[in-house]
This record gives structure tokens, C-alpha cells and sequence, in this order.
């Protein structure tokens, strides 16, 4: 039988915090949603990297972002600041920081379940 699976952000599943980020989740049977809010001052090198425990985000995000700033910087030297409304596929292999003085808020519709953890 298939049933619909419905939940509210207010009341995640799961809740991870790192210096600057909180990382809310929803499981929905199979998939993970996860809303991401990096605070001004944010870097996943500074902020996240020393959980993961590796050079650069590992972890693949299919995200959207809902308000705030955030810069992408790929290991290949590309980059892009993603802003309200903004969608995009970010592979394994990249930097990013929050932009301006507010936080970033983004959803990731990929990425949730190992997001903030250690990378074995």
C-alpha cells in the first residue's frame, strides 16, 4: 500500500549542530530532506571540516537555497554565489561560505545523510 509521508521542519527527525550550522532533518521514507542555516561568518573549512575530516565537502547537494548567500568554490577553481531561488547540483569536491551579514537557509534534497559526519 502506498501511503503519503508528511512532516514539518519545526519537529525534524534529526537535529546536528556544528559551530555556525544547524542541520535539521526529515526522513520521508527512502529520502532525506535536510534544511541547512549557516550563520555570517560560516566556512565549511573552519565550521564543518574538522567533523568530516576531509580537504574539501565530500558530500554531493542537490540544493535550494531559500534565503541568505552562500559561494561555491569547486576544487577545479570554478565558483558561484548562490542566492533566494537558486537551485544547483554541487558534486563532491568543493568549499563554501556564507555571504553578508545574514544566514544562509538552504534546503538539500540529496546530501542530509551524512552531511556533518565523519567520512569514513
Amino acid at each position: 500500500m502506498n501511503t503519503m509521508i508528511m512532516k514539518h521542519f519545526e519537529t525534524p527527525d534529526e537535529i546536528r549542530t556544528l559551530p555556525k550550522t544547524k542541520i535539521e532533518l526529515v526522513h520521508l521514507g527512502e529520502t532525506t530532506l535536510m534544511r541547512a542555516t549557516f550563520q555570517p561568518g560560516w566556512k565549511w573549512s573552519e565550521c564543518v571540516k574538522p567533523t568530516a575530516g576531509t580537504n574539501s565537502c565530500q558530500v554531493p547537494h542537490i540544493n535550494y537555497i531559500v534565503s541568505g548567500h552562500i559561494k561555491i568554490h569547486m576544487d577545479d577553481g570554478s565558483e558561484e554565489e548562490l542566492g533566494p531561488g537558486d537551485a544547483a547540483e554541487i558534486p563532491p569536491g568543493h568549499e563554501a561560505w556564507v555571504v553578508g551579514n545574514e544566514p544562509c537557509v538552504a534546503l538539500d534534497f540529496s546530501g542530509g545523510d551524512s552531511y556533518g559526519k565523519k567520512l569514513e
